[in-house]
Parts: structure tokens; sequence; C-alpha cells
């Protein structure tokens, strides 16, 4: 029986705008791996990169905020993509519609998964350089125990509900975004920053514009969606807000235009305070320099507990959002019933452990480098089925019904199809050339591959729901009902 609060057993609605954007307050955070990753390959052109990508978050978010008016129970993309490649025949057992539903939400899955591993292994390199008595502890001893307590933290923090979670994000978003943002504007403040370092240095004195550069501009492109993009996980919460269909647009455009001001800032201040040569100097860590620089001695170690802080919250936002696609998958039977588990506080407990355990597995790789770079795949496909998902929403009559309180701009679909088209192929194809000129075709097979596990894993899930079927219309389940 369904409520005003949600659904009897489901997901509770228990959170508002605001608490829904403290937890996706971690995604600005996603541009501190990659600043100098960026800046080798660009140099200060990033910084249009990261506005660019912004904005094409803003596009695809137009569609994203009416399919969640649309679709209010469904969770985020996952939950989308689902809804609207649904089966028109119920006792097809293997649907193609269904299949591609459930391998969107899948992808997205596994774009967020990883997020666990690669910034526990940075939580664990952080505490090294900070504490003395950690320098001797081995890295993966470290890495894993680092791994172990956040995890076990964040699991018995949303245990409740995403309340709980929620309170936890304002409190994180405090400690890791306002020195971020401290730390991003003392340098004009300061007057450490030159501006020569920027606009003399805008792309590297041997870039063209051939097909391999044009390839290496699209996998960039896709690197920097998955960050600056990143924030529709907003959006994921939608059966979980007690007013979806305003909670869920105001939660979205707000933080895109969080992520607009700090993408832009964090990578103008390092660029041009540190030069190119000096973030190339300290490529995972510029933030360091550049907080010693204009902050003085002390610097250095709020940056480190800024970054630790903040890296807390990422990896709760990419948890929640992960445990909640693997429900959201269960739920439409397109992965095996033991993932749509609840506890009585509505919250899929069976998924959050099930990631902490795999990310458990990812940490003894030691490197996220390829991990990271095979999740962005994934994210380029969510994206793109989702948004050729809206497309079809708009044009199919089985749709035209919906409620839409939230409308993207007449004509959407148009721009939907053209982003849609411009993740698959185009920033696909970008993306698995530039992995294979910085980590070999590793991450590409790895990308691939378990993308490709979703299959068994449907199939098995759909004779799953058949022997359910089965049970309940056959006449000792009827005189069981």
């Amino acid at each position: 029986m369904n409520d005003e609060n949600g659904e009897a057993g489901g997901l509770q609605r228990t959170i508002d705008w605001r608490q829904g954007l403290a937890i996706a307050l971690g995604v600005p955070v996603l541009i501190l791996p990659s600043i100098g990753y960026f800046a080798n390959y660009v140099w200060a052109f990033a910084i249009i990169i990261w506005a660019l990508s912004v904005f094409q978050g803003f596009m695809q978010n137009f569609a994203y905020g009416e399919l969640a008016t649309m679709f209010p129970k469904a969770s985020g993309l996952p939950g989308y993509a689902q809804s609207v490649f649904t089966s028109r025949n119920a006792n097809t057992r293997y649907d193609r519609s269904k299949l591609l539903g459930g391998f969107s939400a899948w992808s997205y899955w596994f774009a967020w998964n990883p997020v666990l591993a690669i910034f526990s292994i940075l939580i664990g390199s952080y505490l090294k350089g900070l504490i003395p008595a950690f320098a001797d502890v081995p890295d993966l001893a470290m890495y894993l125990t680092s791994g172990a307590i956040v995890f076990l933290f964040l699991i018995l923090v949303n245990y409740r509900g995403l309340s709980g979670g929620a309170t936890l994000g304002y409190i994180l978003a405090v400690l890791s975004l306002a020195p971020l943002i401290v730390i991003s504007l003392a340098p004009f403040v300061t007057g450490h920053i030159e501006i020569s370092n920027i606009t003399g240095a805008w792309l590297p004195t041997d870039w063209s514009w051939d097909i391999q550069h044009i390839l290496i501009l699209l996998g960039l492109m896709a690197m920097a969606q998955w960050s600056a993009c990143a924030w529709e996980t907003a959006a994921i919460y939608g059966p979980e807000y007690k007013q979806p269909k305003s909670d869920v647009p105001k939660a979205l455009f707000i933080c895109g235009s969080i992520c607009l001001v700090t993408f832009i800032l964090v990578q103008a201040a390092c660029t041009g305070t540190l030069g190119i040569e000096g973030i190339l100097a300290e490529p995972f860590s510029p933030m360091l320099p550049l907080a010693q620089i204009t902050l003085g001695p002390i610097g250095g170690a709020l940056a480190i507990l800024m970054l630790i802080a903040a890296m807390i919250l990422i990896i709760q936002t990419a948890f929640l959002g992960a445990s909640r696609a693997m429900y959201s998958m269960a739920e439409e039977g397109n992965l095996p019933s033991f993932f749509g588990k609840m506890n009585t506080h509505g919250t899929p407990v069976n998924a959050m452990i099930v990631i902490a355990l795999l990310n458990m597995g990812f940490i003894f790789l030691g490197t996220p480098a390829a991990i990271l770079a095979a999740s962005a795949i994934g994210y380029v496909c969510a994206n793109g089925i989702s948004l050729l998902a809206y497309v079809k929403a708009k044009i199919d009559p089985r749709f035209s019904k919906l409620e839409r309180p939230f409308k993207a701009p007449g004509g959407w679909r148009y721009v939907a199809l053209f982003f849609g088209l411009f993740n698959l192929p185009l920033c696909l194809i970008g993306l698995v050339y530039l992995n294979s000129l910085e980590v070999g075709w590793a991450s590409t097979i790895v990308g691939f591959v378990v993308l490709t596990l979703y299959l068994p894993l449907w199939f098995y899930s759909q004779n799953e729901n058949q022997t359910a079927l089965e049970i309940d219309t056959s006449p000792q389940g009827e005189s069981m009902v």
C-alpha cells in the first residue's frame, strides 16, 4: 500500500532537497584527482573543459529533472532508464527493452562503485604523510584499514535511513568545501596568482587540431563528465524525497551552480599560482603546495585534513548512490532479489555490504588509475542511454499522460538526443583512445568485462522472476494468498 511517505517496505520519504543537496555536495571534490591529469594534456585549457563539462551537466539535467517528476519513485538515472525501457508484454522472460534499461543502471552503478576504493586508497596515503607513526605501515595494510573503517562507519551512519547520511553530509560539506574554496580564493586575495600562467599557456606548444588531438579532447570530456556532471546524483534519491516534484529540481540545479563555481575556481587557482610546471611537479596533490604558498606552514596540514574530510564525503555520495542503483535494479527485476532486501528502516543494507566487500577487493589492486578510467566508460554509457530514454519518454504515447510538474524547455528532446549521441559513441571512442595512451588497454578491457558481467546476472534474475511468478500463479501459491 502506498502513502505520501513512500511505499511500505521500500525506500522511505524522509529527506528534503537540502539534505539531498548535502549528500551530493561531495561531487565538487571529484576534481581533486584530475587537476594534474588535465593540465598534463591541455595545460590551462583545462579550465575551459571543466566549464564546458558543467554546462553539459546542466543540459543533461534538464532532461533528468523532468524524468524525476515523471517517475517520482525511480532512483535517479538507473530508475529512469528502467522505467522507460520496460516490457510491453509482462509474460516475456527475456525482453530486450528491459535488458537495455537494466544495463544502463548497471553502467551507472559501475561508474560510482569504484569511488569507494579510489578514495580509500588516497585517504590512506594522506594519513601516512600526515602522521609520522604511520610512515612504516605497509601501503596495502594502510589502504585496507582505512577502507574498512570508512565503510563500516558509513554503513552504521546510514543504517537507519538517509537522514543520518544527510546530517553527516552537512558536517563534511563544511569541513571540505569551505577550505576548498578558501584555499582556491586565497591566491586571488594574497596576490600570488599570475594571470599570465593562464593566458600564456592555454594549450601545449605541440597541440594541433588533428584527429588524434580531437580524440584526446573527447576522452578528456568523458573523464571530466565523470566528475563535473556527477551532480545528477542528487536525483537518485527521488523515492526518498518528501516532495520529489519540487525537491529534485532544487537539489539538482543548486548543486550544479556550486559545481560550476568550484570546478572553474580550483583549476584556475592552481594553474595561475603554480603554473603548469608547478602542477605537474605535484600532479596528484597540487592543492598542497597551493595551500602552503598562500596560507603558510599551516596550510599543508589544513589541506590534508580538508582532503580527508572531502574524500569521506565523496565516498558516502558514491556508497549511497551505488547501493540505491543496485536496489533499483533488483526492484525492477534486473538483478537478483537479494540486492533489493531492505532493513526495517528502509535501507538497502545487503547492497551496501556487497559494495563494501567488492571495494575491499578493488583496494588489493593498489592503484586506482585503471579502475578510474574503466569506471568512466560505465558513466558514459549510463548517460547516453538515459538521455535516449528521455527522448523515448517524450515521443512514446505510453508516457504522454504522465504528470510532469517540472518540464524542460520546449524541444529539449533534440538537445537530449544530441548529448546522448555525444556520449555514445563520441565520448566513448575518445575515452578508449585516451585510455590506450595513458594506461594501455588494461582499463578498457576491465571496463568492458565488468559491464559484460551484467549479462549472466540479468539472465539469472529473469529466471528467478519467472520462478516466483509461476509459484504465485500455481494452485498452491493461490491458496497461500
